[in-house]
This record gives C-alpha cells, structure tokens and sequence, in this order.
C-alpha cells in the first residue's frame, strides 16, 4: 500500500498544504507552518451498515437543571455565570506569568473547602509535583480536597480519571504540553492540541466532571492553538493585565452557561490573587482633581457597570509626524476622534503629540468610551479641568453627534453610588426614553460635541480655572 504523503499544517490557523512554505497563505503567519503526520483516511460513503436513529424532542419541553457548584469566590462565579456546571469544560488563557496557575490553584482548594468538599485533581504538564506544593506553602492555602499530579500523557491521564470515583474537577495545566502517543507529531502543535483536547472534553462529558484547561497565548494575545479549540469547550476565559499593575481581570468570551464579556476583578498580592468586590472605587482611587486631561468614564463590563479614569496628554511635537500612544483603548477609535475633533469642532491636534491612557490596566473596547476620551482631550488641549463630580458615557459619530448607548440607568447609578454628582450623557432622540432620573445625580445631555465643548469653556469660565485663550471655538 503506498505511503500518504505528509501534511504541513500551519499551527496559528490549522490549514493544511501539500508544501512547505515560510509564509502562510491562509492567515499570513511566518515560519508557522510544521509537517505532521497524515491523517487516517475516513470513509468514502455511507453505504452498508445503518445508523441508528436519534431521538428528537420539543423545544417546549421540559428541561433538567443545572448542576451548578458554586466555587466560594464570588469573582470567579461571576465570570462562569454563578458557578461550575458538571461536565462542563472550561479554557482559560493568558500572557506567561500573569497568574493563572495562582488562581486555578486558588479554585481547587477553594473547592475543597466547601460543605460538602469538592475532591479536586491539578495535573501540571509545565511543572513538577513538588513545584506546586511550594507555590500552594507560600500562599498559604493548605491542603483541602486537592490532588497533584505531573503528567503530559494522555493516556495516563485518562486511565486514572477512567479508574474509580472521579474527581468533580480537573485541572490541566497546560493543554499545549499535553501528547497523545497516538501521534507522530510534538506536543503543542495543531493536532496533538485538537486531539489532546477531544479525548479530555469526551471523558469529563461522559465521566461528568468539570475540565478547566490552560491554554498559551500568541504574541497578539489570542490562545495559541486550532481555532476549533475555543469551539469544543463551553467557556473560553482570558486572564488580562499589566504586569506593570496589581489589577488583573478574567474576562469571560464565550460561555454557554451565563453571559458573556462578563469580567472578574482581582489584586495580585504577595499572598496570591484577593478578590476586588467593588473595582470602580479601586480604579478611581488614586486619582486627583482639578488636573487637566482627565475625565471619568461610566463603562459596562458584561453585567457589571464598572467606573474608570480616561487621562490624555497634549504637548507639542517636535517631529514633523507627531505619535499617537493609546493604552487601554484602540487606537483607531482615537484615529476617529481627533478626526472628528478637528473636522467638525475646529480644534487643531495636527502639530501635537496625543497620548491616552485607561488607568488602573482595565482594557476598554465599547463604543460608549468615545464621549470620555474627547473631553480627556479636549481638556488636555485647552487646559480646562474637568470637573471632580461628573461622569461621562457616550459614542459619537462621525458627523460628530452623541449617540445613544445601553444600559445608560445601570452606568447612572452605578456614579451615583460612587459620589458623583453630574453625568453627561447623550441626549435622547426626538420621540425616544429620557436618561432616567437618578436620585442624587443631574443628567446634562448633550446632543453634539460643540455642545461639550461649550458646556466645559463655560464650566472652566465660571470657576476661575486658568486657561489658554483662542483654542475652543464658540
């Protein structure tokens, strides 16, 4: 029987080719691409031996519950939507070093800790039995329910989860250090990952226990991997942070039992990660009034209304290409509105340099973020304070008009409960739901950009604030 010829599959995307080649042509990778073994070739047709038939139920119908256990740390609940579910898998990624192995380790004895104890195996491909048990001494957790184990095959693996009562949840840390020796190929490339992943997900399926896998990141922070890998699982969780901060956030992508793009707060101590109740006032904590450039920006993470501080800077450049820096934010968002500044509202960025930055290391993708960052710089360009007591939500188009958000009452009252006294928020359309009335707090719509802009020149006029003359218009 002649010999298949071999694979070369790229291991960013999972396409395959006939040849070898430096580039990718699917996603455009370089040096990505790694010959595997071939693969058994599946059946031609279905002719033969029949299926057996499925059974088809009404969508009406009555469903079971949810076996949900909830973990004991409230952060980490959140993120899952209020708990583990059995048989559930669960990938959880991040840059190196960021604290996931801290915090999974965390789980587990919390698990342990519960009434009735939840019995908990951490099976570490990256490090030895002994590492980890010094890791768990230097924190502090004690023993619990909690079983270690250092192992990369597969095999092995599922042999002993496959042998007696199983633990209710298992830790692999991490899945790219994993093998099936069925495979001709190295560990962590595409169809050791895919593989390696299916039988674990088949076996906590079947054997009904909670599956949590560590997955390694890219350079563009994206779990390295098949794409089909972030597919098998039933919540994918990114672990974010600067190592620079102390904050660091679990972000929920996907997650098939709760909802997604919710966000778990936490603090990196010297004794591991301690949960942060309340993270609009640690995020605001360190901040100081009457400074320019500064605004406060009433943001929804998931369900979760969170308050953070959007600083700008604006100084003259000296190079005939200014640089634009943006931390925390995107870039092309920034790209649009100084564009949008500049066109619509007469201000002139072009001769200067433009940094923005979130503070706290929170990571801010939603539209509504766009009102608080032009009057960061829109401040910062005209040396006009923005008030201590406000907060400011909103999206802004490209003719400059404010347009609406969701969940404006949640953002409301969540700067209320924080002590703030005025929000500025987008104005409501003609016909349309006012901005509900919050006790304690005065909404100011506004309904363009000029109308800020007027809004802060008189602002700064009527507390003395010192300022440049002739750089607002109006």
């Amino acid at each position: 029987m002649a010999k298949s010829a071999a694979r070369y599959v790229c291991q960013n995307c999972g396409s395959s080719s006939a040849r070898w080649s430096g580039r990718c042509d699917a996603c455009g990778a370089w040096n990505s691409i790694v010959e595997e073994a071939p693969r058994e070739s599946a059946p031609k047709g279905l002719t033969g031996k029949k299926g057996k038939g499925i059974e088809l139920v009404d969508l009406g119908g009555p469903v079971p519950d949810t076996i949900r256990r909830p973990t004991g740390m409230p952060e980490f609940d959140r993120v899952t939507g209020g708990g583990l579910v059995r048989g559930s898998a669960i990938l959880i990624g991040g840059d190196p070093g960021i604290g996931k192995s801290t915090l999974l380790l965390q789980v587990v004895v919390a698990l342990g800790r519960l009434k009735p104890p939840m019995v908990s195996a951490y099976i570490s491909g990256e490090e030895a039995v002994e590492q980890v048990q010094l890791r768990g001494k230097r924190l502090e957790l004690g023993a619990g329910a909690t079983r270690l184990a250092a192992a990369t095959n597969i095999r092995d693996i599922i042999a002993t989860l496959e042998t007696g009562e199983p633990p209710e949840a298992v830790v692999i840390d991490s899945i790219q250090t994993m093998y099936l020796d069925t495979l001709d190929s190295a560990p962590g490339t595409v169809a050791q990952v895919r593989s390696c992943a299916a039988e674990l997900i088949r076996v906590a399926k079947r054997r009904g226990f909670v599956l949590i896998l560590v997955g390694h990141v890219t350079k563009d922070g994206q779990i390295a991997g098949p794409r089909v890998l972030e597919h098998m699982v039933d919540t994918v969780l990114y672990f974010e942070g600067e190592r620079g901060h102390q904050f660091r956030i679990l972000r929920s992508v996907k997650n098939r039992f709760g909802p997604a793009n919710e966000i778990g707060v936490f603090e990196m101590t010297d004794g591991g990660l301690v949960e942060v109740a309340n993270p609009s006032a640690l995020f605001l904590a360190e901040r100081r009034g009457n400074i320019s450039g500064a605004a406060v920006f009433a943001g929804i993470e998931g369900t979760r209304p969170v308050l953070v501080e959007v600083q700008a800077l604006v100084s003259p450049s000296p190079q005939a290409t200014p640089r634009r820096a943006v931390v925390g934010w995107d870039g092309n968002r920034l790209a649009m509105v100084l564009a949008v500044l500049e066109a619509r509202c007469g201000l002139g960025f072009g001769g200067n340099e433009v940094y923005l930055n979130i503070a706290g290391g929170l990571r801010i993708a939603e539209p509504a973020a766009d009102l608080a960052c032009a009057l960061a710089l829109i401040s910062a360009l005209t040396d006009r304070p923005v008030p201590e007591d406000i907060a400011i939500f909103g999206e802004i188009g490209l003719s400059g008009e404010v347009r609406r958000v969701t969940q404006s009452e949640s953002r409301l009252r969540e700067a209320a409960k924080l002590g703030f006294r005025r929000a500025l928020a987008p104005q409501a359309v003609k016909g349309g739901r006012r901005a509900p009335k919050i006790e304690g707090l005065e909404v100011l719509e506004v309904g363009h950009l000029q109308d800020m802009i007027d809004w802060l020149y008189n602002e700064s006029r009527s507390n003395s604030v010192p300022k440049r003359p002739g750089v607002v218009q109006g």
